[in-house]
């Protein structure tokens, strides 16, 4: 560890070499101490120029190299890849690991394929362009594909290498075609990768109807740089959730639970279950066991049953929920998010396990030995937490090399969060009681109960909320005193121990 004194913001702050280089600095009146996104440095020491006011000098392999911080503050770093359209779904490819395959779909937009040509640039008396700045300078600010009539679509898929950015292919998508889901299937029969495509032809969003669905097939060729069309199949549904499935491919139809292999001109009919309650949004699979996200009445358990060539909804919740996003966490465990901003886990109880391994008949799956026209077992709530907007999209990773394990959410204004697991209970006692008196130090602006809006559709359950407990830092020496002397450490502890739980994951 080598330790060096900078600049940054006007104040003094630390820079900590180690295999990766942190910086200590003030930011807004509170300490930050964040890794930087950078390659690892050897050496650096304080650097001041006219050009760069507060910057570092540093030496990494045989280059010495002269470093500026900005976007101080901030915890995650990103990168932007400009699309033509809005990003809907994307999945990786398994031949290129780098390369993502992403479908783009905007609504009320006029397609590329039908945007007039572009009129000859202007010639001036010595032959050379005229440059319209302002012209050029809307043209940078415009957002989207021009706006079209109602009921006009335009979509494409495209392969990117996620590394640089590039564009390695574009597909676009005629006739009023709209794509909803993709999936990434490697098929038994052949052994070959492909992407499947669903979209649907002339969609209205409410009330939902569409001319006709279809399932296009692509063959990643080139290294997972190009894709083929191999046949495109029509559905009479919206196929809204794609998922490979023992080499073959799962399709949510509506409310039409559907199993495809490859054929020659089109996807065979395999399997399927039409009862599921409204519209299926989500689909993952593990083993024979499916799990079913629908968009009012939460997760279903499906179990296929090889010999008998069948779909069987063995379990649901309890609670309605919109299902927006969803990820799986073990084997019984999914967590969910709804469009009301709410995030939970649901589990399938112990018990159910056993009787699915003890129950050679099936007939404890069976559909009509259900309770209240549900499934015959019921799923059982873990966690539940109210975060405040609508979640677009969950996964379960790790965000750092030898980092724990966290549930990344997305939201619908542009947020990132995480939920961290505690490993000890000593941590869970230490930061439920810390909420607690963060509760009544820090009261919301509106006077409002901060456990009454984590709960605000479904009580609060088994989270702690990581925002209100890192405002420790922000209240006065006295108030940080109190809490601490409740909690039988000093302020300085208090503050270790919240670092610590942030360092877990960044």
């Amino acid at each position: 560890m080598k330790l060096s004194k900078v600049m940054v913001n006007g104040s003094p702050g630390m820079l900590a070499l180690s295999t990766r280089s942190w910086l200590a600095y003030t930011h807004q009146g509170k300490q930050q101490l964040n890794p930087m996104s950078y390659e690892t440095l050897e050496f650096a020491s304080n650097f001041t120029s006219e050009v760069c006011p507060e910057g570092m000098v540093a030496v990494t392999g045989d280059t010495l190299r002269i470093l500026g911080t900005e976007r101080l503050g901030e915890v995650f770093n990103q990168t932007t890849h400009q699309l033509q359209y809005t990003p809907r779904k994307f999945c990786k490819i398994a031949a290129a690991p780098s390369v993502l395959a992403v479908i783009e779909t905007d609504h009320n937009a006029i397609p590329v394929s039908q945007l007039p040509a572009e009129p000859p640039a202007a010639m001036n008396d010595e032959g050379e362009e005229e440059v319209d700045e302002d012209a050029a300078a809307k043209t940078k600010m415009l957002i989207g594909p021009p706006k079209g009539l109602p009921g006009q679509w335009a979509s494409c898929i495209r392969l990117i290498e996620g590394v640089n950015g590039d564009t390695l292919d574009l597909v676009h998508f005629e006739d009023n075609e709209a794509a909803f889901s993709l999936a990434a299937v490697t098929f038994t029969n052949t052994g070959q990768e492909y992407l499947v495509v669903g979209t649907v032809k002339d969609m209205t969003l409410y009330p939902r109807t569409i001319s006709a669905g279809f399932l296009y097939t692509y063959l990643v060729i080139n290294g997972g740089r190009n894709l083929q069309l191999v046949h495109k199949t029509m559905v009479e549904e919206v196929p809204y959730a794609l998922c490979a499935f023992q080499g073959r491919l799962l399709v949510g139809l509506g409310r039409i639970l559907r199993v495809y292999d490859l054929g020659k001109k089109k996807l065979l009919r395999k399997c399927e279950n039409r009862a599921f309650p409204n519209f299926i949004t989500t689909l993952h699979s593990i083993g024979d066991r499916i799990i079913v996200g629908d968009i009012q009445e939460s997760f279903l358990f499906v179990k296929y049953r090889k010999l008998e060539n069948q779909l069987l909804v063995f379990a649901d919740d309890t609670f309605p929920r919109w299902i927006t996003a969803a990820t799986m966490l073990d084997y019984d465990s999914m967590v969910g998010a709804d469009k009301f901003g709410n995030i939970f886990v649901a589990r399938l109880p112990d018990k159910v396990n056993d009787d699915l391994v003890d129950d050679p008949t099936g007939m404890k799956v069976r559909p009509d030995s259900g309770l209240l026209n549900g499934a015959p077992h019921k799923l059982v709530e873990i966690m539940n937490y109210h975060v405040g907007e609508a979640i677009c999209s969950l996964t379960k990773c790790t965000l750092v090399p030898g980092g724990v394990e966290a549930i990344v959410y997305t939201t619908i204004m542009g947020g990132i969060g995480c939920l961290v697991p505690f490993t000890s209970r000593e941590d869970v006692d230490f930061f439920q009681h810390l909420e607690m008196h963060m509760r009544q130090q820090m009261t919301p602006l509106c006077g409002r109960e901060h456990l009454a809006y984590r709960s605000y559709y479904y009580p609060c359950k088994d989270v702690i909320d990581g925002d209100l407990c890192e405002q420790y830092s922000l209240l006065k020496q006295e108030g940080q005193k109190s809490i601490s002397e409740e909690l039988d450490r000093t302020p300085n502890e208090v503050l270790k121990k919240l670092e610590d739980i942030r360092n877990r994951v960044l």
